[in-house]
């Protein structure tokens, strides 16, 4: 899950459909799913069989260790404050058991999908990355970012290709082949209304369950609390705004190029961009703009969306998952525990919910590795081994964490501890069967309970998206969105007709019906491919 994106945290389109090529979460969509919330061995001996120190390998079956070597191991994000902790533990057992130690690096969420293309386009050795749809694994894997991990897996981790199930292997495969390693953990990681519970009640407001009622309780925030952001939002608008708000009209997902795919009808392909629905999703953000809930600098603001719920600058967000609002929840209850946030998840007014597809979370090994054998056992050793896995979900226990009754507790705060649950985002090596839940996670659980009995499959994550006849174009186009749609999308453009018939006739320049043409192309053939109706 990302930090945003994830919301969800998203991303410039084939990002639902794990394709295009730019990329906050979040797991797999089946497969293991056992749960260990009542478990008490929270793996307290986090390094008991490590000898400190040690170079002497315990040889893995079929890969030479007898060489010593530094794994560069990339996450996206913001690392912890008790990172460097972490990482010289884990580099005690790495170190006895493969001869190995790991390069914990973090992108920041700043621009992080410009740092993420740098990555893996500069030749930096780089040994494991992390990938999701919405971080466009599928595009990036068929222009050759990643090795091909089919013959590696079986000689390297084993254990780790018995472990996932062979349907997700099925799902993340790209032209045939094996090309990251997939979360096995279920969960949703669709968006939901999230706001302040305690004020809606204070003040008489309408809960959040459609984009009316969100809008009267904002309304009532402005009215009422006017030193306070009605809704938390930052410069990604596509992703915090656009793409929230197609969600709630049923697209298949966050779609490129401004084509038009909804969930019931997937072979019926449109041009959202210049339609009358896009109008009217312009006239909303035009309208929240002039009532002051979208910031007139909002394509400045670049704090996390998250932030400003748990300080309290801001009373709403338009969407998060139901993960994400638990871990808010966690910080206000050791903050500010008078407060109390709302969730009204998006699949109860759509009437239906995808569980996450297992492209949406994962790990690969980048061309550029100088160690993918050692890279994919070490790898194994995070999912598997329970000392590896709860020492880089929630960091050292005792210090950052308790066990009580079968459930985690953070100790201290957000603030003050260095590493709280996932502080690594260690989404991609969630162990369903080593995992530790708080006890406002049952509210996360009950919220999955209901979306469990809307469920509809996630069809569309396995769309592999190949823009190398348009890619000229594609980079022109994204110039003319930053510069013509994302203004328009935050409602700041006075004349909506005006500028959208701008924006329509600098897209065409950039080639935008020639990029629809052949994505449209390429999109019915794969539901073709797939059987898809």
């Amino acid at each position: 899950m990302s930090k945003n994106a994830r919301k969800k945290p998203l991303a410039v389109l084939t990002a639902m459909l794990a394709v295009s090529l730019l990329a906050a979460g979040c797991g797999g969509s089946n497969g293991n799913n056992k749960e260990a919330a009542g478990s008490t061995d929270s793996g307290k001996n986090n390094t008991a069989a490590a000898t400190e120190g040690s170079t002497t390998a315990t040889a893995e079956p079929g890969i030479d260790t007898s060489k010593k070597v530094e794994l560069q191991f990339y996450m996206l994000g913001d690392a912890p404050k008790d990172l460097p902790a972490i990482e010289a533990e884990v580099n005690k057992m790495a170190a006895a058991e493969l001869n190995t130690t790991v390069k914990f690096n973090y992108t920041s969420w700043t621009d992080w999908d410009q740092k993420y293309k740098l990555l893996l386009s500069s030749g930096q050795a780089i040994d494991l990355i992390f990938t999701a749809d919405w971080t466009q694994y599928a595009s990036y894997a068929k222009r050759g970012a990643f090795l091909a991990l089919d013959d590696q897996l079986p000689k390297a981790a084993p254990e780790l290709q018995k472990f996932v199930p062979e349907s997700m292997w099925e799902d993340v495969k790209v032209d045939g082949k094996i090309y990251t390693v997939p979360a096995t953990y279920k969960e949703y990681v669709t968006n939901g209304f999230v706001w302040r519970e305690d004020l809606r009640k204070k003040y008489n407001l309408p809960q959040p369950t459609d984009l009316a009622s969100y809008e009267a309780y904002m309304d009532g925030i402005r009215q009422n609390e006017p030193d306070m952001m009605p809704a938390s939002l930052n410069s990604d608008i596509g992703n915090n705004l656009h793409y929230i708000y197609t969600e709630l009209n049923k697209m298949v997902g966050a779609l490129p190029y401004g084509m038009g795919v909804k969930y019931e009808s997937p072979t019926e392909v449109y041009s959202y961009w210049g339609s009358d629905e896009q109008k009217e999703e312009l006239k909303v953000m035009k309208r929240w703009q002039e009532k002051g809930f979208i910031p007139k600098n909002v394509l400045n603001i670049k704090d996390t969306m998250q932030d400003p719920i748990t300080s309290g600058k801001a009373a709403s967000m338009f969407g998060d998952n139901p993960t994400r609002f638990n871990d808010m929840v966690m910080k206000i209850s050791t903050t500010h525990p008078e407060w109390e946030l709302g969730y009204y998840p998006f699949g109860k007014t759509t009437g239906y919910a995808t569980p996450v597809h297992p492209v949406h979370n994962g790990f690969a090994i980048p061309k550029s590795s100088k160690n993918p054998e050692r890279a994919l056992a070490f790898y194994e050793k995070l999912v598997l081994d329970k000392r590896y896995n709860q020492l880089t979900e929630y960091g050292i226990e005792g210090k950052n964490y308790t066990v009580e009754d079968g459930y985690y507790k953070l100790l201290g705060t957000s603030q003050t501890n260095g590493f709280t649950r996932e502080g690594m985002n260690g989404w991609a090596w969630r162990n369903p069967e080593y995992m530790l839940f708080d006890k406002g996670f049952d509210g996360v659980k009950a919220i999955f309970d209901e979306l469990d009995k809307i469920q509809k499959p996630d069809l569309f994550l396995g769309f592999a998206e190949d823009y190398s006849s348009y890619q000229a174009e594609k980079a022109a186009l994204e110039q003319v969105e930053k510069q013509y749609l994302f203004p328009l999308e935050a409602g700041l453009v006075e004349d909506i007709d005006k500028g959208l018939e701008t924006f329509m006739q600098k897209a065409k320049q950039a080639g935008l019906e020639k990029i629809q043409a052949e994505w449209t192309k390429q999109w019915n053939a794969y539901t073709a491919e797939k059987g898809i109706k």
